[in-house]
């Protein structure tokens, strides 16, 4: 379908369709499902009765089986409502819609993002989301240059030009961007510590959930090379705190190199030993074992620093302390850890990773 154009505000997301040739004589709610695609067909047909979609210059609300035409128009309106709400163990979690501002310069933006934000709009999660908040802030495009899972916080780039986005997106596709992640891990049958796991990383088209990612041996033909480097910082009670360093950038490159070596991040839905736990999660049916099992509403991942070609500022270095939620879970579980001294030698190991 023709984009003709889009609006954010706080409130709610409005985006402009025309018809396409080979929609013509299409059902509404078919023509809705290429752009709704994370709706059910009754919250489509819902969306529809309450008149969020609207053919332009007929009547409406309209019937999901009324067709739409060849250059036909059509408006669709998604209030924010609680449709971006998270809940955990049946409450409603307190989450951060404000990120902090590491630098900021003409060019761009670097956050540290929340938990729960994603990198830009997808699916039903349009306004909790980087871009748009700094869209909002600032009335004009800003550009993703990499991205986070939604559950992954920490430090994240944003280009405020479509020049400035593309400079730094090629530093991230020539792996010139050195990264670090902080995790919390499941003291399973890790190997030995520190470790490059090298394995092929890639998806099987029969496999459900199908956005789970496996792992291939490195002489394999399956998947795409990826490599990622393990450093541990702790280790108490049955758990790991450690740092992981990903060469590549592939698709949950970290979460499944750690399971597949033994160690699965603690809150990890996809990567436990039961790939289908993550559709409970999302249907909303996750029992009171698989929240025990998790430990954490998300996965234990977070982007501690980003290392650039060349300095920002004063500095080439971003770093994004250990997220309280992770602190928190650190000071219940782990009595002996001193958070604080965590946070000096990830500062050291860091500056030693990154240097030349």
């Amino acid at each position: 379908m023709a984009e003709i154009s889009k609006r954010f505000t706080t409130e709610f997301y409005e985006a402009i369709y025309q018809v396409d040739e080979d929609q013509d004589g299409m059902r509404l709610d078919q023509y809705c499902s290429h752009f709704l695609v994370s709706f059910s067909r009754q919250q489509i047909k819902k969306k529809i009765a309450a008149g969020e979609v609207k053919i332009r210059n007929r009547p409406f609300p309209h019937k999901a089986s009324v067709k739409v035409y060849y250059r036909e128009v059509v408006e669709f309106i998604t209030y924010r409502g609680d449709m971006e709400d998270e809940y955990w163990r049946g409450e409603k979690l307190d989450l951060e819609f404000t990120p902090k501002v590491i630098f900021e310069d003409d060019d761009i933006i670097a956050i540290s993002k929340p938990p729960y934000m994603t990198t830009h709009p997808t699916g039903r999660h349009l306004f909790n989301c980087a871009t748009v908040f700094f869209e909002t802030k600032y009335g004009h495009t800003i550009h993703s240059i990499h991205r986070l899972d939604r559950e992954t916080s920490g430090v994240l780039l944003l280009g405020k030009s479509p020049k400035a986005a593309q400079l730094y997106t090629d530093f991230f596709e020539k792996d010139q961007v050195k990264k670090c992640y902080f995790f919390i891990a499941h003291a399973g049958h890790p190997p030995h510590f520190p470790f490059v796991a090298k394995e092929r990383l890639g998806s099987e088209d029969d496999f459900i959930p199908r956005l789970y990612v496996h792992c291939y041996p490195e002489n394999s033909m399956k998947g795409k090379h990826a490599q990622t480097t393990f450093q541990q910082l702790y280790e108490e009670d049955g758990y790991i705190l450690g740092l992981a360093y990903p060469k590549t950038g592939r698709q949950h490159q970290i979460r499944s190199h750690a399971a597949h070596h033994g160690f699965p991040l603690l809150g990890d839905k996809l990567y436990n030993g039961d790939p289908l736990m993550f559709g409970r999660f999302k249907d909303g049916i996750a029992t009171q074992e698989d929240h025990d099992q998790m430990q954490l509403s998300r996965h234990a991942l977070h982007a501690t620093a980003l290392h650039l070609p060349y300095p920002i500022g004063s500095s080439s270095l971003l770093r994004a302390p250990i997220p309280n939620d992770f602190k928190e879970w650190i000071e219940k579980s782990l009595p002996k850890c001193d958070i604080k001294l965590i946070e000096e030698k990830i500062d050291q190991l860091v500056s030693e990773s990154f240097k030349g």
